[in-house]
């Protein structure tokens, strides 16, 4: 992909994520609905970047689920309600509180800082979980695209997370993660994935949760879409936390790369059984 391509790109995720970004209130309809109570823009560090939103439920059950935005490890955000709302009803409606966060973006920061970033706010989260009404011991990461690599990232690697802060976790939902093996998509798709990724093969396995999986990752559901691609990634770590005697499971779905997010906490089938697999690990 040619330098002009892939600014025509960044440009057309900058604009989709403004206007799904853009304070229409559906956010704050929803929690109303569900008697939410929000607290908006926790600070997990100094930068402004540092926040996270925390959704409670009347009545909190115990589990902690702690989303992960997606943009291209450049932008989105926390409140973009395409990727909020679904999950925020769905998920609090069983008791659950539901904590949205951002972390620092390119340029001032690369994936692996951003990943360090989701083990601060994780660490905080737990901190915090029993002034919540919650379980610190029963979070849940669930991350989209690049934010589902940042999520599967310190999955395959928990030292991260722990060097932030942060105590073991029950699991993680990676959703359409395009970014699995990183030195083999970096060979494949060089100019696509330089802004992120840069041109150090030592710095590509740091970030590949292929190269860095390791024997205490926690279990890992990665659901992936047939549409886009990123099945065979999912798969090829599957196999791997197979012989390491981890827990990955892949779930195939007939969605695009955003109706994967999207759709989770709106279609009944798809979501009970995200749930099912979540109830099953805490």
């Amino acid at each position: 992909m040619n330098r002009l391509a892939r600014l025509c790109w960044l440009g057309v995720a900058v604009l989709a994520f403004a206007a799904t970004a853009a304070q229409d209130n559906s956010g704050a309809a929803a929690a109303n609905d569900l008697q939410v109570r929000v607290e908006r823009d926790v600070p997990y560090g100094d930068d402004p970047a540092q926040r996270f939103d925390v959704y409670r439920p009347g009545s909190a059950r115990g589990p902690i689920l702690l989303l992960v935005h997606g943009g291209a490890w450049h932008t989105g955000d926390k409140a973009s309600p395409n990727f909020v709302v679904g999950k925020v009803r769905y998920w609090t409606a069983r008791g659950y509180v539901v904590v949205s966060t951002n972390y620092r973006m390119l340029p001032q920061a690369d994936p692996l800082e951003q990943a360090r970033d989701v083990g601060r706010a994780l660490a905080l989260v737990q901190t915090r979980a029993a002034g919540w009404g919650a379980d610190g011991r029963q979070v849940v990461l669930m991350g989209h695209s690049s934010g589902g690599h940042l999520v599967m990232l310190l999955n395959a690697s928990p030292a991260l997370a722990r060097a932030a802060g942060a105590q073991p976790w029950r699991g993680t939902v990676s959703l359409d993660n395009p970014v699995v093996d990183v030195p083999a998509l970096m060979r494949a798709h060089f100019d696509f994935y330089e802004p992120a990724f840069g041109r150090d093969p030592q710095f590509w396995e740091q970030v590949s949760p292929q190269h860095v999986l390791s024997a205490e990752a926690p279990p890992l559901l990665a659901i992936c879409s047939r549409r886009t691609g990123t099945c065979a990634g999912a798969q090829a770590l599957q196999r791997r936390a197979q012989a390491m005697g981890r827990v990955v499971q892949v779930q195939v779905v007939d969605l695009t790369h955003r109706g994967v997010s999207e759709r989770l906490g709106v279609a009944p089938g798809y979501s009970a059984s995200v749930a099912r697999w979540i109830s099953s690990i805490l």
